[in-house]
């Protein structure tokens, strides 16, 4: 093995001690050769780069190891080196992918009745052997019917369902599983330590994210890391090269979300704009920061104080509920699977980050939140909804139960998903003594028995006795406060956009230079 050799190929396992995050696979094989009871099959499944082959080759080593049969192969001698080199005369791979035909079959398995030249075993290695023809595998299978004595199969695919179930029942499956990123930084650790590369725990995170649980990803997004940074690893330079988020801006839009500073995050929308960020990797990013808030709050000791932005996790985790985390987490993920059908990401992006802001509890007007202004008062603004609210001073008997419903709603003190829950529910019948509410189908992950219960004790306390109160799948009238705030929403920036194309310069502007307004980035003010 020379410096020259990539790391994929110069680290890849000798022998199954060295095999990472395979270990059901592992015990199983060692405890087969010390047993002596071995398969004339073996069908290795998994994704790619987590080590089907790799496990194949260490298994041919065990099987042929001059020193004897043996779980733990010597990788000296004449039969082992050669199997690492790739030149063992009685291993015969195939690339099944490039060979589907069954002439090639058949010329493989030709010799396989003839004992092995120099070996205890002649194995075949097929991979990817998914990809065979049907007559290949119909060839195939009379070897697999009646093997000799001296012959192994060793298969290997990335896609089980698509061999026939006449070959899987005659093969031993073991299934690998994708490595975890922690595993993952632990092996680069390693490596990194041995190759005498300095590199920060950081930077080696970043790396088994993005090898998405393949080790041979990992060691080749490593290779390019090592010559991205001039011989050595480092957060920002693996950010860089990834093109992964900067964390700044999360952190700023996460303290500004929790500030209820719209301005400054719709600012911080237009820096990522600017940098060309991709907000459906910031939209990922942000989902992963929010996990990482979550489990600090809840599971405190996870806190990896190691790791150069442990501090300032922490005191972020205290500015928000866990239920608030929760509630962001959801609508994050749901910003980002709804990216596609916005007009624009930029728009996508935002319209999430406004959602968070919506829902952040015992929050501002929607003008004033926007604004960003604390210091002034905002005027009073008659929406559908604080429309509603006023109504209440009245007998909740003279309207109807969805009316006294969306009234009440605007006076309960709720928080995160029970907020939800309740903005988008219908109200069936109403009283003090019974509710029936029913949630659309597409919003019925909301009705979870949690915030039911919350939503059933706030009510109760409001009211100073007990409530029954009933949830039901299904829809009315389809008026929501949910619906009703978006409808506020929509109304005061059609008034915004009036306001502005009715302005003398803005049309004088559209007149003489034949300019065109840019009506999603109207924001209506105070």
């Amino acid at each position: 093995m020379t410096d020259s050799q990539v790391l994929a190929r110069k680290w890849r396992p000798k022998d199954f001690s060295e095999l990472v995050g395979q270990e059901h696979v592992v015990r199983a094989l060692i405890n087969s050769m010390e047993q002596r009871r071995l398969h004339h099959a073996y069908l290795f499944t998994g994704t790619r780069g987590i080590g089907k082959t790799t496990v194949a080759r260490v298994l041919a080593k065990a099987l042929n190891c001059e020193r004897g049969m043996t779980a733990t192969p010597c990788g000296e001698c004449p039969a082992c080196l050669s199997i690492d080199q790739g030149n063992f005369i009685d291993l015969i791979e195939l690339d099944a992918a490039s060979n589907t035909q069954v002439d090639a079959m058949r010329e493989l398995l030709g010799n396989a009745q003839y004992a092995p030249v120099t070996a205890r075993y002649k194995v075949y290695l097929i991979d990817e052997v998914h990809m065979l023809s049907r007559s290949a595998f119909n060839a195939m299978l009379k070897t697999l019917e009646e093997p000799p004595d001296h012959v192994k199969f060793i298969l290997a695919t990335t896609d089980p369902q698509k061999i026939p179930v006449t070959v899987l029942s005659r093969c031993l499956q073991f299934n690998l599983k994708q490595i975890p990123p922690l595993l993952i930084v632990s092996r680069l650790t390693e490596i990194l330590s041995s190759e005498g590369i300095p590199a920060d725990v950081a930077s080696l995170r970043l790396l088994a994210q993005a090898a998405k649980g393949s080790l041979r990803d990992a060691l080749s997004l490593l290779d390019q890391a090592i010559a991205f940074g001039g011989g050595s690893v480092n957060e920002t330079s693996i950010r860089a090269m990834l093109g992964t988020l900067d964390l700044d801006y999360l952190f700023a839009l996460l303290e500004a979300l929790a500030e209820q500073n719209g301005s400054a995050m719709l600012a911080i929308a237009d820096q990522m704009e600017a940098a060309s960020v991709s907000f459906d990797q910031a939209l990922q990013d942000l989902a992963s920061m929010l996990h990482r808030l979550a489990t600090i709050q809840l599971i405190p000791g996870m806190l990896d104080e190691a790791l150069p932005d442990s501090v300032r996790l922490l005191e972020l985790s205290k500015r928000f509920n866990p239920e608030d985390i929760q509630l962001f987490y959801q609508i994050v993920l749901h910003g980002r699977a709804d990216l596609a059908h916005a007009p624009d990401e930029y728009s996508g992006f935002s319209m999430t980050l406004l959602r968070m802001l919506s829902f952040i509890p015992n929050s501002l007007s929607s003008g004033q939140i926007i604004a960003g202004d604390k210091s002034r008062p905002t005027p009073e603004i008659k929406t559908e909804s604080a429309a509603y609210t006023e109504k209440a001073a009245k007998s909740v008997s003279k309207h109807s139960p969805n009316d006294a419903w969306l009234a009440l709603v605007n006076q309960l003190k709720l928080v995160g998903m029970t907020r939800m829950l309740a903005q988008y529910s219908e109200a069936k019948s109403f009283s003090e003594e019974k509710i029936e509410l029913y949630v659309a189908e597409m919003h019925k992950h909301l009705l979870e028995k949690s915030y039911q219960d919350k939503l059933k004790f706030q009510l109760e306390t409001h009211f100073g006795k007990p409530v029954n109160v009933i949830f039901s799948l299904g829809s009315i009238t389809g008026v929501t406060s949910a619906v009703l705030h978006d409808r506020d929403k929509l109304a005061k920036h059609t008034k915004a956009v009036e306001a502005i194309e009715s302005d003398p310069y803005v049309q004088e502007l559209v007149e003489q230079f034949d300019a065109k307004l840019n009506v999603s980035s109207i924001k209506p003010n105070n």
